[in-house]
């Protein structure tokens, strides 16, 4: 994998069209391997699958290994027989995810689908769902940590009442018999979300399309694992962090960004053998064929800021078990198909630890035009075991990027890809195409030229990211063709599968 000269699309799950207010594991991701396939392309890349906590960021969920319930595709769960019927509001079909809208309406028609089924499934059925029960070993921890969420009306745990937030053995069995009903739900709604993705995931396989996925480095405080393994943290006795994960002023951010995810004990994962991360990374291998390691410089070393900052200037690099760990890992794992995500503050210890297990890192050609030639984002400066970007989701969309440029750095942009006063968005997306990169990868908002209005994400903004979606409208007649014809060029197209 990643091995053989290819290309691949960016795209999250939620920004799939399709009805409901929010993309799905139904027709329309299906229709959109096609769309891959028949352009030509081996990936499909994709954020983080994990339920969203505060602002709807994948980033920072509820759980690192749970599935998000607001990519189930209703429809097969009605055909499955667990509704009767699906009716969709009108209001939530439209090119913006209203989070606050979708989750009340879906996530009362997946519980009542969880309802009908516990009463009522087929023996089949039931089975399978009991066989996933018994064998995901993190299931009943999150089950109960959401039942708990919805007894204390949505608040953080470390809001709950004392028994409820640090847990003791006796008050995990009291809760698990007490909120069974609510777990069953939460069990059952996780066992339709892995049920279909295993048959997204098949299918794409089947049209030669392999899936990236993406693991945060970090999880979010307001969550299952944070509070159901307390010790592998640095927490204080009433379960507060000491400090929370962010980085130094960068590219996007002069004050830096305070991401205020608790940090790990590292200390005390090393004295559990890193079983946490085993199963963390064995969870998302059985997921995805590729898995980006997001911050991966932080398994190196990790800024710590003081719990109690407003921005992340004032932290400090604490070193991380960096190589120890991945030995731990591909010991017990086998080879690693990671990409591992080297932007921001990356030092000489940084390159060496990916470089120890031929990792393949990032190029963002947005990155490339703010010093001079030997910039390592520029294309000519390219290897082939890295993975090339012309943006990630942090970034604003290429056109958008591309026009919010003076016009001495346009001028310079344009020098560089050899455009003479024409639109260099595609002479940007070409120069990626052409560049020695064994793997490129392009959000699909490059691929359609949109502008910055088709914006995923904004860092350090905490609401109103995350929600665009893309309609089957904005691919012309002649989009495939073009596509598969510049892959084609660039020794980069896949063969077709049927």
């Amino acid at each position: 994998m990643l091995d053989k000269r290819g290309c691949g699309v960016l795209l999250h799950l939620t920004s799939l069209p399709g009805p409901g207010g929010i993309g799905s594991m139904g027709r329309d991701a299906r229709r959109f391997v096609d769309l891959l396939a028949d352009m030509g392309m081996s990936y499909w890349q994709m954020l983080p699958l994990s339920p969203p906590a505060c602002g709807n960021s994948p980033y920072s969920a509820f759980s690192a290994f749970a599935g998000n319930p607001l990519l189930i595709d209703l429809d097969q769960v009605a055909g499955d027989g667990d509704l009767p019927e699906v009716r969709y509001q009108k209001s939530h079909n439209h090119a913006t995810v209203d989070f606050e809208a979708v989750s009340h309406h879906k996530m009362k028609l997946l519980e009542e689908a969880a309802v009908r089924f516990l009463a009522n499934a087929a023996a089949p059925f039931k089975a399978e769902f009991w066989e996933f029960c018994n064998t995901t070993p993190w299931l009943h921890n999150y089950a109960l940590f959401m039942a708990l969420k919805q007894k204390y009306k949505g608040k953080s745990w470390d809001k709950w009442p004392a028994g409820a937030a640090l847990l003791t053995g006796e008050k995990y069995e009291k809760f698990s018999v007490e909120l069974g009903p609510e777990i069953g739900i939460q069990k059952y709604i996780q066992w339709q979300f892995f049920r279909q993705w295993r048959q997204l995931r098949t299918y794409a396989s089947a049209r030669g399309i392999a899936v990236i996925g993406d693991i945060p480095i970090f999880v979010g405080y307001d969550s299952a694992d944070v509070w159901s393994h307390r010790e592998l943290f640095l927490l204080d006795s009433k379960g507060k962090p000491t400090v929370v994960a962010g980085v130094p002023p960068d590219y996007f951010s002069a004050t830096g960004q305070l991401w205020g995810n608790p940090l790990y004990d590292w200390n005390e994962m090393g004295r559990q053998k890193y079983t946490w991360w085993i199963e963390r990374f064995r969870a998302m291998f059985e997921l995805f064929d590729i898995v980006r390691v997001d911050h991966f410089r932080g398994f190196e070393a990790a800024w710590h800021v003081p719990f109690k900052e407003k921005t992340a200037i004032r932290g400090t690099w604490v070193a991380a078990p960096g190589a120890v760990l991945f030995d731990v890992l591909s010991t017990v794992l086998g080879r690693l198909p990671v990409i591992a995500e080297d932007l921001g503050v990356i030092t000489a210890e940084v390159v060496a630890l990916r470089d120890r297990y031929n990792f393949p890192g990032m190029k963002i050609v947005q990155f490339a035009f703010d010093s001079g030639a030997s910039n390592g984002y520029l294309p000519h400066n390219y290897h082939h075991n890295c993975v090339a970007y012309t943006g990630t989701h942090d970034n604003d969309t290429t056109a958008g990027w591309y026009h919010s440029l003076s016009k001495s750095q346009r001028a310079r942009v344009d020098f560089y890809v050899g455009n003479h006063g024409k639109e260099s968005l595609e002479s940007l997306l070409r120069a990626v195409f052409m560049s020695v990169a064994t793997t490129t990868i392009v959000p699909l908002q490059d691929l359609l030229g949109l502008g910055s209005g088709s914006r995923m994400n904004i860092p350090g903004t905490a609401f109103g990211n995350w929600g665009w979606r893309f309609d089957w409208s904005m691919i012309q007649d002649d989009t495939v063709r073009l596509v598969r014809d510049q892959l084609e060029c660039y020794g980069r197209c896949a063969p077709r599968h049927q």
